[in-house]
């Protein structure tokens, strides 16, 4: 090959500044909200500056043990333990790549006077984003929150989106991410309700995202193509529009003999159970077994999965990958 296989593909941008509206909250940002929760399937939507922001704001002094794949990004354990709580590692190592249920909450303190938040599940998608899929896996009352990151299914400048079929949710989450501050028909008339944080996607980040939501269709249909010849020449049974992962008997030998044959794979992800502080029971419970996650982080590696890989470079990925698999 005359130059190296990507792992994900990654847009380069043009912004042309003149039309933009550089408001806290322009029309654009709520175009692009309205138009990502009637794809999901939702009432309402709340963008935020990236999915760990929604995770440290849905979390935020809910002071509960929360239950974490050790086989996960880091900073979703960073995320919730920042915000008060406390993580168990567990070993399941079947959400890579899909969306789960990161906890279910019976009930929590009310984080506004008129609403008290029980009996609601939050689904992290941040992997994953498909037609109507709020309806499919959650309740009217469930959170759902997505990744903008830029090689996630909706890629960007980061950020990410909060949806729910609960009004008082997303309108909490909407005034927390703006400073606190509730909706006026100025920016300088608005009230601080509460000290919130500077958590809005801005301006800019959406009009990437959005601009990429539109693309979604069309990505999603040609992953599909791929995830099939994948599967047909690999005989697997891969489902994930986000990674498409195999098992090797040493993942980080094979992701090298893989760069030197062009190829740029992945290791998704490493266990968090056996890194650093994690490692060392800091904050979690001693006594846990997560056999699968372990044998999962040395042995599983993730291939060039795109929507501009050409025939020519699948053939080229899946001769060489072969002889590395189990």
């Amino acid at each position: 090959m005359k130059k190296p296989i990507k792992l994900f593909h990654i847009e380069d941008y043009v912004i042309d500044t003149r039309n933009f509206s550089h408001s806290l909250h322009d029309s654009m940002v709520t175009q692009f909200e309205e138009e990502f929760a009637k794809y999901v399937g939702a009432k309402y939507a709340c963008s935020i500056n990236s999915a760990t922001s929604a995770i440290f704001l849905i979390f935020l002094e809910k002071n509960v043990t929360v239950d974490v794949p050790s086989v996960i990004p880091p900073v979703v354990l960073n995320a919730i333990i920042n915000g008060g709580n406390r993580i168990n590692f567990v070993d399941n190592i079947d959400w890579v790549g899909d969306s789960y249920i990161l906890h279910n909450f019976e009930s929590t303190p009310a984080q506004t006077k008129s609403c008290v938040w029980k009996n609601y599940k939050v689904i992290d998608s941040a992997q994953k984003v498909e037609k109507g899929q709020f309806k499919k896996e959650a309740n009217p009352q469930d959170l759902m929150f997505f990744s903008f990151y830029p090689t996630k299914p909706v890629g960007g400048l980061d950020g990410g989106m909060i949806v729910s079929d609960d009004y008082d949710k997303i309108c909490y989450f909407k005034e927390a991410v703006l400073n606190g501050m509730g909706y006026a028909a100025n920016n300088w008339e608005r009230e601080i309700k509460f000290p919130g944080w500077k958590m809005y996607l801005s301006s800019f980040q959406a009009h990437v995202a959005y601009q990429n939501f539109k693309k979604l269709p069309d990505k999603m249909a040609r992953l599909a193509e791929i995830r099939d010849f994948y599967n047909k020449n690999l005989t697997l049974n891969n489902t994930s529009s986000h990674l498409y992962r195999i098992t090797v008997k040493e993942n980080k030998k094979s992701l090298l003999k893989m760069k030197e044959k062009g190829i740029t794979c992945g290791i998704h992800y490493e266990a968090m159970h056996l890194n650093g502080i994690y490692a060392d029971h800091w904050d979690v419970p001693i006594a846990y077994n997560c056999t699968k996650s372990s044998n999962a982080a040395a042995t599983t590696l993730s291939i060039p999965f795109h929507e501009k890989l050409n025939n020519e470079e699948l053939d080229h990925i899946v001769t060489n990958i072969k002889g590395e698999m189990l």
